[in-house]
């Protein structure tokens, strides 16, 4: 657990890449297989379930620190984490348990689930009376099922790869699905490659980069497929061994939620594997995202439920056939087996991703242009020649898949609530509730954390604590005197909240200095961007 902990220390001190992952190469090293294998399961992103609740902690760190409730929150306003309050406010502890991270998890922090109030209570006070500072920290993250580090999947992958001298595509296979935390699987991580094993398992995805400079960069656009970027949830329908599986791109089995898409895959000839989006699909054309989040949250689906937000796989690579793997061979080869494919198996619930056809880069720029009325987010660009990857890596010295997104929506709205972030940001304010103008007062529409530099969130910072009206617990009200702009790349009716719009994807796009609140824009300007939105669809 101290090793654990010392890692978790140092991967949230540094925002370098090479820096983390030579400390989790380090730690994969030295760990025996037990501990390495719940160090990966955690820093992968699985959590186990909160144990305990937050209330009951609060109040018992506030007892063990002998403090009063009044002085424990304001420690926590201070901090902005309450694992790291309690932390700080616990009694130096005796002598430290070293017992390795396995035991810590598999002999004390799983037992919790299964014990009563009183029980817990004391398995608490023992825990934090054997650890220091840092292991605290982390016991009470995994406790309150909030821990979180600032590492990718990818590099633990690399990590582990680099540990054991294995392939890294090799371990992103096996790390790939209902991974579970045991010796034995690690040390498979680590073995060598058997075909056999990855029966049910999806490959990596292959991810694009955002297109950040001037498309003619790319060079001729006869080397380029482009198609629409599609606004659904990424999955690989697999067909091996006479079994269907559907997998999201954040490694969740979803078959039994997707009964349409299981239904394609039983058709499929056996060895194949299909890369594409599910949508919300009906009479040939997409339906909006928050359909098919509703189906998708829903635990049971009823026959309504499949009526109203029927569901359609959009495929658009073909990553094995007949059990070969594929995605060693050019895009336009895999493209045309994928053609060929679709259009043998004829069935309703699958079609092919249509290619965006253009002379130049300018005859594309203006198809672009139509994405919102199709609900797309713009295009993708994939070289013709190019092998599938893994992960967001560029193949090649430009880049193999490209995402070219059209450009938000942009609004100038109003700062009104602010919470802390979390990580090396839980000191911070990084959260915020922007509003708009309707009828002299002013309307929450949309909450952002990301766009700003660190200078920039530093500045907004001192200004939420500068202008603090009121406080809700971990969240500020403040003076409302700040604008920004506010991108998003979509926008659709909600009943559910008070503006009567959501918006998809918000982000702080510029700080507006040179703006007063009262130039900031109202919900009307929003609900002629809703207008304009329902205009350009079909």
């Amino acid at each position: 657990m101290r090793a654990f902990a010392q890692l978790v220390q140092r991967l949230d001190e540094t925002t370098s890449t090479n820096a983390k992952l030579a400390a989790l190469t380090a730690y994969f090293r030295d760990a025996d297989d037990a501990d390495a294998a719940w160090a990966v399961f955690f820093l992968a992103g699985h959590k186990p379930r909160q144990v305990v609740p937050t209330k009951a902690l609060r109040a018992l760190a506030t007892r063990v620190a002998v403090i009063p409730e009044w002085l424990f929150e304001e420690a926590y306003q201070a901090v902005g984490d309450l694992a790291e309050t309690i932390a700080h406010l616990l009694p130096e502890p005796g002598v430290v348990d070293d017992a390795p991270l396995a035991r810590w998890i598999e002999a004390r922090l799983l037992p919790l689930r299964d014990l009563p109030p009183d029980a817990i209570e004391r398995a608490l006070l023992r825990a934090w009376a054997d650890l220091d500072h840092r292991g605290r920290f982390v016991w009470n993250k995994l406790i309150t099922g909030g821990f979180r580090v600032g590492v990718s999947k990818l590099l633990v992958t690399r990590a582990v790869a680099a540990a054991g001298g294995v392939d890294p595509r090799l371990v992103a296979e096996r790390l790939m699905g209902d991974w579970q935390p045991t010796p034995a699987r690690y040390r498979a991580l680590l073995a060598e490659g058997d075909p056999s094993e990855r029966a049910g398992r999806p490959y990596p995805f292959f991810l694009a980069h955002p297109l950040e400079r001037s498309v003619e960069s790319l060079g001729p656009v006869t080397d380029w497929h482009a198609e629409w970027k599609w606004d659904g949830i990424r999955a690989q329908l697999i067909r091996r061994s006479g079994r269907v599986f559907v997998w999201s791109r954040g490694d969740e089995l979803v078959t039994e939620r997707l009964p349409e898409i299981a239904a394609i895959g039983a058709a499929l000839p056996d060895g194949t594997v299909l890369d594409g989006e599910v949508l919300a699909w009906r009479d040939g054309a997409p339906l909006p995202f928050a359909l098919l989040q509703q189906r998708i949250g829903r635990k049971t689906l009823t026959p309504k439920v499949l009526r109203d937000a029927p569901v359609a796989l959009v495929a658009y690579d073909l990553l094995e056939a007949d059990g070969e793997d594929l995605r060693a061979r050019p895009f336009a080869q895999r493209r045309e087996r994928l053609a060929a494919l679709v259009d043998a198996l004829a069935h309703p619930a699958l079609t092919l991703s249509p290619a965006v056809v253009a002379d130049d880069w300018a005859g594309l720029a203006r198809l672009r242009e139509e994405s919102r009325g199709r609900r797309v987010e713009g295009l993708m660009l994939k070289r013709i020649d190019a092998a599938y990857g893994a992960g967001r890596v560029k193949l090649g010295s430009g880049g193999e898949w490209w995402k070219w997104k059209i450009d938000p929506y942009r609004v100038d709205a109003v700062l009104v609530y602010a919470q802390r972030g979390h990580g090396r940001r839980a000191s911070l304010y990084t959260d915020y509730t922007f509003a708009v103008w309707s009828d002299g007062a002013l309307v929450p529409f949309a909450k952002a954390y990301s766009g700003l530099t660190d200078a920039e969130i530093a500045t907004v910072d001192a200004f939420i604590r500068q202008h603090t009206i009121e406080k809700f617990g971990p969240v500020r009200s403040v003076t409302p005197s700040l604008v920004m702009e506010i991108g998003f790349e979509g926008i659709q009716r909600s009943p559910r909240h008070r503006s009567g719009v959501a918006v998809r994807f918000p982000r702080m796009l510029r700080i507006r200095d040179d703006k007063r609140i009262d130039e900031a824009d109202s919900l009307d300007r929003l609900h002629a961007l809703l207008a304009d939105a329902d205009a350009q669809r079909p």
